[in-house]
C-alpha cells in the first residue's frame, strides 16, 4: 500500500480537537476530507492509524479488538488540554467512538458517528458473523481477500488505497466490538449526529437508525440520511455534504455555556 496515503495525519490549530478514527481494514485516506474541512474551521483534527492497519495484510495477523480501543484511548488522551474534544468515527470508527464516549463522559462533548458498523448489510455478512463465533470460518478460509472499497465516485475510487486481503481471525474482533458498543449506547451522555448513506453496500442503513434510537442518554441527537454515495460518505459524493453538516454540529457544541444548557442533571 501507498503508505504516505495511508499514514495518520494531525492538521490544524485551535482551542478546541476532533479525534477522528477510520474503520476495518481502512487508513486515515478514508477520513482525510473530513479532516480538512474540520481543521479550515479552526479545529485540530487528529487521525490516528489504527494498529495493523494501512500497510500489509499481515500487520493484521498480530492484533486485536483490544489494540485499536487502546490506540484510540491513547489519541483520546493526548487531546487533554483542549477547550473541548469531539470524536468521529467511520464505521468500525464509530464502534470505538461510542465506546470512548461511554468510559470519559467527561472528556467527550460530543460525537459524530459516519456508517456507523453496527449491522452489517446482506445474508453474507450475516453468516460470517454467526460463523465467527467459533474458528470454523478461519479454519476453513484464513484468509479474504479484497478488491476495491466501497465508493461510487470513480475518481476517489480509482485513487483509493485497498488492502488486498485481511485474516479472516479479525472478523471476530470486529464482532466483539459491534457487541461492546451495543452495551455502551445506555451510557452515551454527549450530543450525537448520525449519518449513514442509503446506498451502503457494507452496513445497513437500518442499523444506523436502530443506534439513534437507543441513545437514550444523549441530550440531542440527530439523524442525517445521504441518498448520494456508498459506504466511505468522507470520499464519496456527498462527502462535502457530510463535512458541511459534521462541521456545523460539532460547532453548536464548542460554547461551553450551550453543553451547560443541554447536558443532563446531575443523576439522571
Amino acid at each position: 500500500m501507498d503508505l504516505e496515503k495511508t499514514a495518520p495525519f494531525d492538521l490544524g490549530r485551535g482551542e478546541d480537537a476532533c479525534l477522528l478514527l477510520h474503520g476495518f481494514t481502512g487508513s486515515p485516506w478514508d477520513v482525510r476530507p473530513l479532516g480538512e474541512a474540520l481543521a479550515a474551521r479552526g479545529m485540530r483534527v487528529v487521525a490516528p492509524r489504527l494498529p495493523g492497519h494501512g500497510t500489509t495484510p499481515q500487520a493484521l495477523l498480530h492484533v486485536t479488538w483490544r489494540d485499536w480501543q487502546a490506540a484510540a484511548e491513547h489519541a483520546l488522551h493526548s487531546l487533554r488540554g483542549h477547550r473541548s474534544v469531539f470524536v468521529a468515527g467511520l464505521s468500525m470508527g464509530s464502534l470505538l467512538a461510542l465506546g470512548l464516549a461511554a468510559r470519559h463522559p467527561d472528556e467527550v462533548r460530543a460525537l459524530a458517528l459516519v456508517a456507523p458498523a453496527i449491522r452489517f448489510r446482506g445474508p453474507r455478512m450475516f453468516l460470517i458473523r454467526q460463523l465467527a463465533r467459533t474458528p470454523v470460518l478461519e479454519w476453513a478460509r484464513p484468509w479474504a481477500e479484497k478488491t476495491g472499497t466501497d465508493i461510487s465516485d470513480p475518481v476517489a475510487l480509482a485513487e483509493a488505497p485497498v488492502l488486498p486481503a485481511f485474516p479472516v481471525a479479525r472478523l471476530r474482533d470486529l464482532c466483539t466490538l459491534q457487541n461492546l458498543a451495543v452495551g455502551d449506547l445506555a451510557h452515551v451522555r454527549c450530543p450525537t449526529l448520525v449519518a449513514v448513506a442509503e446506498q451502503d453496500h457494507v452496513v445497513d442503513p437500518e442499523g444506523g437508525r436502530w443506534l439513534a434510537r437507543r441513545l437514550t442518554a444523549a441530550p440531542s441527537v440527530r439523524f442525517l440520511s445521504l441518498r448520494e454515495g456508498f459506504h466511505i460518505i468522507p470520499r464519496d459524493t456527498a462527502g462535502p455534504l457530510l463535512a458541511a453538516e459534521v462541521a456545523g454540529f460539532l460547532e453548536q457544541w464548542r460554547d461551553l455555556g450551550a453543553w451547560q444548557a443541554h447536558a443532563p442533571a446531575a443523576g439522571a
